[in-house]
């Protein structure tokens, strides 16, 4: 049997388009797989992901001192992505945590920054008005507020960057998704929806929540996936304007555990305040129950929730209209990636990041693409190797 590909990244999301980037500046004979957005959702009967859409938050500071450091090499290349593909996806508005003062939260996230040399402010709960009064906390939060180096990107745009960036080093884009993975003779085949086979030497799987679908791995990963619910908030070019000096915002308080983007302008030419926080969990077994959810709009339960917390915290905000949006989240057993080899050497997979990753897909991908080259991805200045647990 002859080698199409001598890697092969399926999957073209945040992760595998980054990794297919990095892949490509450093070895030849390298494809990425994975289709393009569906231009009506609710009749697409392919995969989905849940890059699809322009707003995502980006911050070092973070709690753990691992995805702050996946965040700070990530922010570090933003410059030089923007710069050689010509695609502006990146805006440095600030990003500020806010959890009651004293707490463990605030503590770990200010560590982490202080670990990376990151300049913060930490702001009580009189500078947090002071700063922010657009926002109304709850009484007793303090803050950790990065205002360089952080603020939101475009996913959409971000994958589109790195697929360039990767097509330009020399990698072959296919835009299908892949229906199977299997051994033969010493090789790895990819089966694609459209029918067409490839085979390489080494295969990385990097297909998100998607990862858990039949046929793809010799074992399943051990990865619980999520439906989520992300609510959208239009605002007048007016409001938007008033609120230009929003810095996103992560919320840990009781009972209001969110996100929170500063007005975006969509494709549709309008403005939309963005927050995530589901209030509860709604499990996805399968591939099917995947794109079943896609095709929704989520569920109303977690759109009347998050309303009422933005009537809390963003007090005088007149949307214009509200609609919602249904995405996922992959949870792992450790809480971070998974970047390895399971019980085949020639499947790899790269996956499972809680719904946080899109801020760090760039490292994570780099990450995927030293495994493929190297073999391992030791000696990163990690504490922990991302190893990958299955079923």
């Amino acid at each position: 049997m002859t080698v199409d590909f001598k890697y092969i990244i399926v999957g073209r999301g945040l992760m595998g388009a980054a990794a297919a980037r990095h892949l490509a500046r450093r070895a030849d004979g390298v494809a990425v797989i994975g289709p393009d957005e569906p231009v009506d959702c609710k009749a697409h009967t392919g995969v989905f992901a849940s890059h699809y859409d322009e707003g995502r938050i980006t911050r070092t500071i973070d709690p753990d001192c691992n995805w702050a450091l996946l965040a700070n090499r990530s922010i570090g290349r933003y410059g030089q992505i923007a710069s050689e593909s010509g695609i502006d996806f990146y805006r440095e508005v600030g990003c500020v945590v806010v959890a009651p003062d004293g707490s463990d939260y605030l503590e770990k996230t200010r560590h982490a920054a202080v670990s990376l040399g990151v300049e913060t402010s930490l702001p009580d709960e009189a500078g947090l008005k002071a700063a922010f009064p657009f926002f109304a906390f709850p009484a007793g939060s303090a803050g950790v507020f990065e205002a360089t180096g952080a603020g939101h990107i475009s996913p959409r745009k971000l994958v589109k960057a790195q697929s360039l960036l990767a097509e330009r080093a020399g990698a072959t884009v296919i835009r299908d998704h892949v229906v199977s993975i299997r051994e033969e003779d010493g090789l790895t085949t990819v089966e694609t929806s459209e029918g067409p086979t490839y085979r390489g030497e080494k295969v990385l799987l990097a297909a998100g929540g998607f990862s858990i679908a039949e046929n793809l791995l010799p074992r399943p990963v051990a990865m619980t996936v999520y439906g989520r619910t992300v609510t959208l908030f239009e605002v007048s070019e007016a409001d938007a304007f008033r609120l230009a000096a929003m810095p996103s915002l992560i919320l840990d308080v009781p009972d209001m555990h969110i996100y929170l983007l500063p007005p975006i302008r969509y494709p549709d030419g309008k403005f939309y305040l963005k927050i995530g926080g589901d209030p509860d969990d709604l499990v996805l077994r399968d591939d099917a129950e995947m794109r079943a959810w896609f095709r929704t709009e989520g569920r109303e339960t977690v759109r009347a929730h998050l309303k009422r917390i933005v009537a809390k915290i963003v007090p005088d905000l007149a949307p214009l209209s509200i609609s919602t949006a249904a995405c996922v989240v992959s949870n792992t057993e450790s809480g971070y990636p998974m970047i390895g080899y399971g019980s085949s050497p020639g499947i790899a997979v790269l996956t499972g990041c809680a719904g946080t990753s899109a801020k760090s897909s760039d490292e994570i991908g780099r990450l995927g693409a030293e495994l493929l080259l190297s073999g391992r991805i030791s000696e990163q200045g990690y504490s922990t190797d991302f190893t990958p647990y299955f079923r």
